[in-house]
């Protein structure tokens, strides 16, 4: 017994050894760049076939070919990566959303790549570079895991290393190349992801799929490092490995059986969904997409021609139409894709494991061999399973109420993975299964037919969450997750319903593509083909139906027409360009395609030359730096119309301002990882009345702020809205209250229009008057051509009127104003005092966070002085501004 328990252990070494090599290359690029790279395996899979090429089909020396794939190719294929992709991302601005995307296009390009040289085929020669007993292997890792943390930590690099961390744009101001800290960072990663590869290679399946997939698993062990810690990785890979292998000793009987020792077999994919969905968070800037542009509309007669070209198959035969059958159903399965993440704008690299139990119930069902439920014809089977996997989407949904961003990704990627291994690579679940086409449709034509009427049904049910109140809110979601929430939304309840639907959907165009093949196939469910799926909807517009269905027909036709892996190969260059034209190809065609300047007719030559004339002869004498540009005929740079001052009637009048609730706190307090941000705060927010907080910069105002408006919880205290403890209300829950905010960082939605920006406010807010959308427009001159306009497309100016427009547009109670007159000239801001004073008259209770002194010490009835966390004076702005004054004289 002590023999085999020694025999396992040194086995778990070995295993562990490589996850450990991820672990630390994962790590390093992290820490170097911020970027996780998902392509890690597959850059381990390409070394480890350049070895075996140059080594079983070139004859070379082992040592010669092992110089040349660990010591030159990998490292050259990080910088690459470095210098041409994943550089430009971050001088556009890193936004985690396309360098996670590309990250992915990389994996999908280097899978396909590997695929159109070697095969899809198993290879089982590769050559062995360290023997078996795994103390070399072991050995590798510790050194060069001490070598880096030496580095890191007590080298002039790994000082510079650390600084491009924590402020890579403060680095390069200090003098640091960050580019060159980041090459090498690349360079040092992949080398450990081609030395993972060529020692995993001999014990494992070496093809294109199965090994980079082996390798993403393992990501558990830099996640549970919190992408930080060596040795916490060393420790925690180790371990697992030895668990792992230990576990084969065990031979359960019973029906738990099968599971038990699929356990056994992949704790590191056990350890992966504990890791992601257990742990602490990394990685979570962002939702994607963050679309920093309109919404491309789809050219003029694209999907009449989408249309013929769906048709065309029915006048197909043979194996031509055999495989046309498969692209309807993928279609389906990449719409899912379209709410998920290009509507509602969540990460889903899970969307194959939905497809894949959409086929399997569907499958288990016509069998008769589903828990439960009798034997179902195969049109009611596919019904029954969609409905019992929709609910499944929660796996998916629920972290995503918590989680954004790369968090998120790998949350969803885990579940994937794991349904994977633990349902579909189980003979119990699968084996023997046939799924035959529905009665009346068995012929490839008929069952062509009756795809392209689930395909019209699932493209209606798409629409249906595009369009209306759901739409809006979805789109509001995306674009700007906190000011959705301010504006009512019910996010997290939201992110279910996106999630539900696209498991729904993806759970019908697997089952589908069950059908359309005969047969349960689960490599056609495989994570990888889920990334694929992913990565081909992202570059070909996530918002766009009509790219999914052009993704499917590609995916589908190139993979049909050519050899294996040309698909994918397409798709990873287009995902590796994706930070250029993050709106998909119509977006490119449109950048790309040169611009005419755009002429006047005679008669605006005329009218023009009139219009300067009468200006010039009617422009009186005026001081405003602004009246005079206006005077002259020489507009303001991108400068909007100003507020309406004079049309400032308010919201149809509420109740009287003794009747409102009153907005107050108690003992506030809020904490920062041991900072104390609030100490102790009372204030009171009467209805009726301004109030104003001023403050040097630190003094707790934004947190403040967070904690009346529900974004942030405090740790002591309360806040009440008249008799009701809101304190732990989140922040829809309080607008639909009546207690709005706007936000000192624009917080608009750009691919929405002004009206709809406004609408969102209306509809997710408490007001039940459909006028109420056009009055708000009108208040803040935002009515007429510039109502259609895109958000966008507009200034900063305009954007603040929107994002106020947007706030009033729900007839709050309780109006929370971060900084309002930001980006905003003077006749604006006068237009907006105007407005404020009006809906103080009408009863409104405002709170108003602001650095302009001229600004507060004209609007405000109360000013509080904020220091430090506290309230350190309040009163009428005349006598605190006199206060302030006298203090800084005495100092």
């Amino acid at each position: 017994m002590s023999s085999l328990t020694y025999d396992l252990t040194l086995a778990g070494l070995s295993v562990g050894s490589a996850a450990a090599l991820t672990g630390v290359g994962l790590i390093v690029t992290y820490r170097a760049t911020g970027v996780l790279n998902f392509a890690h395996g597959a850059i381990a899979m390409v070394c480890a076939y350049v070895l075996r090429q140059c080594v079983v089909e070139w004859g070379w020396p082992l040592w010669a070919g092992a110089v040349v794939t660990l010591l030159v190719l990998a490292p050259v294929m990080g910088v690459v990566l470095e210098r041409f992709v994943f550089r430009p991302l971050s001088v556009l601005g890193g936004d985690p959303a396309q360098t996670l995307v590309a990250s992915i296009g990389v994996f999908v390009l280097l899978v396909g790549g590997a695929a159109l040289l070697w095969g899809q085929g198993a290879r089982d020669d590769a050559p062995e570079l360290v023997s078996a007993d795994p103390w070399g292997q072991l050995a590798v890792v510790l050194v060069l895991a001490a070598g880096v943390g030496a580095v890191i930590r007590w080298t002039r690099f790994g000082r510079e290393l650390r600084a491009v961390v924590d402020d890579r744009g403060l680095a390069v101001l200090g003098g640091i190349d960050a580019d060159r800290v980041a090459a090498a960072g690349w360079a040092f990663g992949a080398f450990t992801a081609g030395l993972t590869g060529v020692l995993l290679a001999p014990y494992v399946r070496l093809d294109p799929y199965g090994l980079p997939l082996l390798v993403m698993e393992v990501v558990a062990v830099a996640v549970a490092a919190r992408m930080r810690s060596l040795p916490v990785a060393v420790v925690v890979a180790l371990g697992i490995g030895v668990a792992q292998s230990q576990l084969t000793r065990l031979h359960p009987s019973g029906r738990g059986e099968p599971l038990l020792q699929a356990v056994g077999a992949n704790l590191f994919v056990v350890a992966l969904l504990v890791a992601c969905l257990a742990l602490p968070r990394i990685g979570t800037r962002d939702a994607l997409p963050r679309t920093a542009t309109a919404r491309v509309p789809t050219p003029q007669g694209a999907w009449i021609v989408a249309v013929i070209l769906f048709l065309i198959p029915l006048g197909f035969a043979g194996s031509d139409l055999h495989t046309s059958v498969q692209v309807p159903a993928l279609g389906v399965v990449l719409l899912s894709l379209v709410v998920v993440t290009g509507r509602g704008g969540q990460i889903s690299l899970g969307q194959a494991a939905y497809a894949g139990l959409g086929a399997l119930f569907t499958a288990l069902l016509a069998a008769g061999r589903f828990p439960g439920l009798p034997r179902l014809p195969e049109l009611a089977a596919l019904a029954v399973a969609v409905v019992l996997v929709a609910p499944l989407g929660l796996l998916t949904g629920w972290p995503a109420i918590t989680r954004r961003g790369l968090a998120l990704a790998l949350a969803t990627f885990a579940v994937g993975v794991g349904v994977s291994r633990f349902v579909f690579a189980q003979p119990y679940a699968t084996a023997g299964l046939s799924l035959n086409r529905p009665a009346g449709f068995e012929g490839d034509r008929a069952y062509y037919v009756l795809e392209l009427a689930l395909l019209t049904l699932a493209l209606l049910t798409t629409h249906a969450l595009r369009g209306g109140r759901t739409g809006r809110a979805l789109a509001a979601m995306r674009d700007h997750e906190s000011g959705a929430s301010a504006a009512g939304v019910r996010v997290p309840a939201l992110k279910l319903l996106a999630f539900v639907a696209g498991a729904a959907l993806a759970a019908l165009g697997g089952g589908m593509l069950g059908m359309g093949l005969r047969a349960f196939d689960p490599t056609a469910y495989d994570p990888v083909r889920g990334l694929l799926w992913f990565a081909a909807v992202v570059v070909l517009g996530a918002d766009s139906t009509l790219g999914a269905l052009t993704a499917a027909a590609l995916l589908v036709g190139l993979d049909a027409g050519a050899r294996g892996g040309v698909a994918a190969a397409l798709v990873g260059v287009l995902a590796v360009l994706v930070g250029r034209f993050p709106g998909g190809p119509y977006e490119a065609v449109r950048r790309l395609r040169p611009r005419r300047a755009a002429r006047l007719t005679a008669t605006g030559l005329g009218a023009r030359r009139r219009l300067q004339r009468a200006l010039r002869t009617a422009a009186p004498p005026t001081t405003d730096p602004g009246s005079r540009a206006a005077a002259s005929g020489t507009p303001r740079q991108n400068q909007p119309p100003a507020l309406h001052a004079a049309d400032t009637a308010p919201p149809p009048p509420g109740p009287p301002a003794a009747g409102r609730a009153v907005l107050t706190t108690h003992h506030l307090q809020a904490r920062y990882d041991g900072f104390t941000a609030l100490d102790g705060v009372d204030l009171t927010v009467p209805p009726g009345r301004i109030t104003a907080i001023i403050g040097p910069n630190g003094a707790g105002k934004t947190t403040l702020f967070h904690c009346l408006a529900g974004t942030l919880r405090p740790s002591q205290g309360r806040v009440r809205y008249g008799d009701r403890d809101i304190t732990r209300l989140p922040a829809h829950a309080r607008t639909r209250l009546g207690i709005a905010r706007t936000f000192q960082q624009l917080a608009v939605f750009p691919t929405l229009t002004v009206a709809e920006n406004v609408r969102v406010g209306a509809e997710q807010g408490r007001t039940t008057d459909p006028a109420a959308v056009d009055r708000a427009l009108r208040l803040f001159a935002l009515d007429g051509p510039l109502r259609d306009a895109p958000a966008a497309d507009l200034p900063t100016g305009t954007l603040r009127r929107v994002e106020l427009a947007r706030a009033l547009a729900g007839t709050p109670s309780v109006l929370l104003l971060d900084e309002p007159a930001a980006g905003l000239d003077t006749a604006e801001v006068t237009a907006l005092a105007h407005v404020l004073r009006a809906l103080a008259a009408d009863g409104t209770a405002l709170l108003v966070v602001e650095h302009d002194l001229d600004l507060v010490s004209g609007l405000a009835d109360v000013v509080h002085v904020m220091t430090a966390g506290r309230i350190i004076t309040s009163g009428p702005p005349a006598d605190v501004l006199e206060t302030l004054d006298a203090r800084e004289t005495a100092v």
